[in-house]
């Protein structure tokens, strides 16, 4: 399949208001299946961090199982979503307007998943942390140059660095 290949590009401060003009939207639509609101989240969160200029939206849902049934109403909605995307085991994964050229990424995951703390954690400690900043702006850059074409890749390969990032924002995982 087709797809948009990655840029890195500078921030652009329309960002959150593509983000506010979408999320209005979603939380009308969402509202049966929506357990807080609707976040901006990823680079495109974070003034002045150059980011693929693809806003990503986290819609934290009581169920995942149950936000199934709100796939209808966001593909008549403009939608599309992504089945067989990756990390399917706990979000589902929908984009707009296509794969080759994509504007929004929305991903509906439970709000009491380790990983929607983790994106909010992300996105914040980006926020507060200009070396962090300036650090993960370089991988960014660096690996959108080798993986190009291959959004799987460049994803896997910022995992570390976004881990390492959340763990010492947030500290490490609660032990039983």
């Amino acid at each position: 399949m087709n797809d948009q290949p990655i840029q890195i590009v500078d921030y652009d401060p329309s960002w959150p208001q593509n983000f506010t003009e979408q999320a209005s939207e979603l939380a009308v639509l969402l509202k049966p299946w929506l357990a807080s609101a609707v976040e901006h989240v990823g680079s495109t969160a974070v003034p002045g961090m150059p980011a693929k200029p693809v806003v990503d939206i986290l819609a934290p849902v009581h169920s995942l199982t149950h936000a199934r049934e709100a796939v209808p109403a966001l593909e008549r909605a403009g939608w599309t979503w992504r089945p067989h995307g990756p990390r399917r085991d706990y979000r589902l994964l929908f984009l707009r307007p296509t794969p080759q050229y994509r504007t929004h990424h929305l991903y509906l995951a439970p709000h009491d998943d380790p990983h929607s703390a983790g994106f909010l954690a992300f996105r914040d400690a980006l926020r507060t942390r200009p070396e962090l900043r300036t650090r993960y702006a370089s991988l960014k850059r660096q690996l959108a140059a080798v993986h190009r074409d291959d959004r799987h890749a460049y994803s896997l390969a910022k995992g570390d660095f976004v881990t390492r990032a959340v763990h010492e924002f947030m500290g490490p995982p609660d032990r039983p």
